[in-house]
């Protein structure tokens, strides 16, 4: 059976529910091109009255900008009824007299940039105090009375490259995930996880502190089923929920005219032509594409919810009829058969 987007989903280990759809706000920060504010603010509401109560959001979208949108939409409603999710490892600084910053990271194949971020420059710090620290930011730039899931934001080799050792190293021995543990001990958060595009440094996290629930995008579409060898049983088995993103993987599966953005870079060759082998092989179903894209991952019963990016009301809107829309089990067999998609 179909779900709706309103359909609540609870996550065991963390004791809340989240909503079959969340809302996704990398795009309210300006990722690709500005986003006006009435847009923004649009976007949001459009989620809210289509009954999504899930709101996912992080310093580093727009340089803060994103948390303030966020904020400022629940902030109005009664804390009880959604669940907001944000990210630490980021923390957003500027230079002034007495204080000077690091020099910047090289920007990893990941990071697109912000069209209107806010005037801050984000420093990546994985430890303790940082996390903490991270904590009382979102707090504020929020204006919330509560967070419920923290995620570790892009923490891993191919993001980090030479750096990943020192900030891996941040996270556990400098006590980054004993100040998550506290944070959930103490009930101000229900749980955390990790929210990265890389499915390893879930999988070496798991080793390291009792996850509660994961944000993982881009790893588990129709494109890239590259979670389903160790990372979804072991998930399953641990009861560790996975938040779903980047099920467009940047735009390829979402477009009609076949955008071709794929990982927020240019798509290749054999990425182009498998998008163009799942949609003609959608159309005899009468199934669209990104119906298909954004139903996929909630297939696989680790999957808690997918969070989907807009940057408008009208894509709000049609990203909640893509997940609503009617999809027979024929059309996924189809996909099995033909190898483009992994086998449940």
């Amino acid at each position: 059976m179909t779900m709706k987007a309103s359909t609540k989903r609870p996550l065991k280990r963390a004791g809340i529910e989240l909503t079959a759809l969340g809302m996704g706000s990398a795009p309210l920060g300006g990722l690709y091109a500005p986003v006006p504010l009435s847009d923004a603010r649009a976007a949001l509401q459009a989620a809210w009255d289509a009954g999504i109560r899930h709101f996912d959001t992080a310093p580093m979208y727009g340089l803060g900008r994103s948390e303030h949108l966020t904020g400022e939409l629940l902030r109005e409603e009664e804390p009880s009824s959604f669940a907001i999710s944000t990210k630490v490892g980021r923390l957003m600084s500027f230079e002034r007299p007495g204080r000077q910053l690091p020099p910047e990271p090289p920007k990893n194949e990941f990071d697109s940039g912000w069209n209107n971020g806010l005037s801050f420059r984000e420093v990546f710090d994985y430890s303790y105090d940082a996390i903490l620290r991270s904590y009382d930011d979102s707090r504020q730039r929020t204006g919330l009375s509560k967070l419920d899931i923290l995620f570790v934001h892009d923490i891993g080799r191919v993001t980090h490259g030479a750096l990943h050792d020192h900030h891996w190293g941040a996270l556990t021995k400098g006590g980054g995930f004993r100040a998550l543990e506290e944070l959930r001990a103490a009930k101000l958060i229900a749980g955390f996880g990790l929210g990265v595009n890389e499915t390893q440094a879930i999988l070496d996290a798991m080793e390291e502190t009792d996850l509660d629930v994961c944000l993982l995008a881009g790893r588990y579409t129709l494109l890239d089923g590259s979670a389903t060898g160790a990372l979804l049983p072991k998930a399953a088995a641990r009861d560790v929920a996975l938040v779903v993103g980047g099920v467009f993987n940047s735009g390829i599966l979402a477009s009609a005219s076949g955008r071709k953005k794929f990982n927020y870079v240019d798509a290749p060759a054999e990425i182009v032509e498998k998008a163009e082998a799942l949609r003609a092989a959608c159309e005899p179903f009468g199934v669209p594409l990104p119906a298909a894209a954004i139903q996929f991952p909630m297939r696989h019963p680790a999957t808690a919810n997918v969070v989907i990016g807009a940057k408008s009301a009208a894509q709000v809107n049609q990203n909640v009829a893509w997940f609503e829309q009617p999809i027979p089990d024929a059309l996924w067999l189809s996909l099995e058969e033909k190898g483009l998609i992994p086998a449940l």
